[in-house]
């Protein structure tokens, strides 16, 4: 039987990995009011179009004769909730969990605002000991977050411990460039371009050197595919954004 290692990679250095989630959620506390600004300079809006993207391959139901739930982790800043909420037409109700309590502020505030403002709960949950039943959820969503979690495969398995028989995994995550040329280009400008411009926006570069060494140690689109289909997913697929700089996965309980 194979055990889990005890220590793990926080960008360049090799930590703990009981220290990881603290460690992790120092950054997000540092970055939580300006993280959808960042997101924007860095990826030039097209975060937007790969979250719509997620949310169309959902399809919220917009009616039904019993409510239709949704467990959006790591969702803190609330904008993949907002999207599905509104697709729905205000139907759905979603649970957005994040283990940082600034990027459930930071959500929580601005959800008052959206035009179906009490469709979305905020709660503060750890994505490898969620504080929900089992089979409490149609579907389950994570945008860009499943990479920091110390121990992805045990995240996997409590995503499939609280979808309903039926219910639908979707995972929106960074993936490896594959387009010759282009991956060179890609890296440059990580390297270059995105820790300087954190420090501009948010006052601190670090927090951006981390994100960048995330992306890169995280597996490769079909490395994480066998990860999703070994926590008990079925028909289990990815699909290529952007030249795979980011990819969307899915999958489903049955």
């Amino acid at each position: 039987m194979s055990q889990t290692p005890a220590t793990t990679h926080f960008g360049e250095r090799e930590v703990p990995l009981s220290q990881k989630q603290d460690l992790v959620d120092d950054i997000f506390h540092a970055v939580a009011d300006r993280y959808d600004l960042m997101n924007d300079l860095m990826s030039f809006g097209v975060h937007r179009i790969w979250k719509d993207i997620m949310v169309t391959r959902l399809n919220p139901p917009k009616a039904g004769s019993r409510p239709y739930r949704v467990l959006d982790m790591a969702g803190g800043t609330g904008d993949i909730a907002e999207r599905i909420v509104n697709m729905s037409h205000g139907f759905v109700e979603v649970t957005v969990g994040d283990v940082n309590d600034d990027m459930l502020r930071v959500g929580a505030a601005r959800a008052r605002t959206w035009r179906f403002p009490t469709q979305a709960k905020f709660v503060a949950a750890n994505a490898e000991k969620l504080p929900f039943r089992d089979n409490s959820f149609d579907a389950y969503t994570i945008a860009f977050g499943i990479r920091n979690v110390p121990r992805i495969d045990v995240a996997l398995k409590e995503a499939h411990r609280v979808l309903k028989r039926g219910g639908r995994f979707l995972c929106l995550e960074f993936s490896s460039v594959d387009v010759p040329g282009f991956a060179a280009l890609y890296q440059r400008f990580s390297d270059r371009v995105i820790p300087p411009m954190g420090r501009i926006v948010t006052g601190d570069s670090e927090p951006y050197r981390y994100l960048i060494e995330s992306i890169r140690r995280f597996p490769d689109a079909t490395g994480f595919t066998g990860m999703i289909a070994a926590a008990g997913f079925k028909r289990v697929t990815h699909d290529a954004l952007s030249g795979n700089i980011a990819a969307l996965h899915g999958g489903w309980k049955l």
